[in-house]
Formats: C-alpha cells, structure tokens, sequence
C-alpha cells in the first residue's frame, strides 16, 4: 500500500493523540467520502444539463417551487438527525 504524509493542525493531532484513534483510518474514510461526494455531484451535474438539453431551463415559478422543497427536504432531514 503507497504511503502519503499528511499533516493536521495541531489541535487535530492533540485529539486524535489523545483519544487513541486510528488516524490512518479516519482519513482513509474522509477521503472516500469526499471523492464519493465529488462523484455524485459530477453525475448530478451531467443529469440536470441533460435535463435542461431535453425539457429546456426551468421558470422562476419551477425554480422556487423546488428551492422550498428542498428547504422542506432539509429541515426533516435536521429535525430526524437531532
């Protein structure tokens, strides 16, 4: 397996130190997250373009009308996470 330095602040390193976690690890799963994430949203963007290529750019009514779904969307999502 290739080795990579990487370097945290100091308060990072103080707490991952002191808390005896597997820093190998965690980095490990941040980066895949972040690649996965970055992933999902290249292929989000290719959807909607070809969305809009097929149907055409939405309505300011559409746009806001979707904009307070999501808002509706996230807030759920907050209130079942806390």
């Amino acid at each position: 397996m290739p080795r990579m330095q990487v370097y945290l602040p100091d308060d990072l390193y103080r707490q991952v130190k002191r808390r005896g976690l597997p820093a190998s690890e965690l980095l490990q799963a941040a980066v895949r997250a972040e690649l996965r994430q970055r992933q999902l949203s290249a292929e989000t963007d290719r959807y909607v373009e070809a969305l809009i290529a097929e149907v055409g750019e939405p309505s300011a009514s559409e746009v806001s009308r979707a904009k307070a779904i999501a808002r509706r969307f996230r807030g759920s999502k907050a209130r079942k996470a806390g």
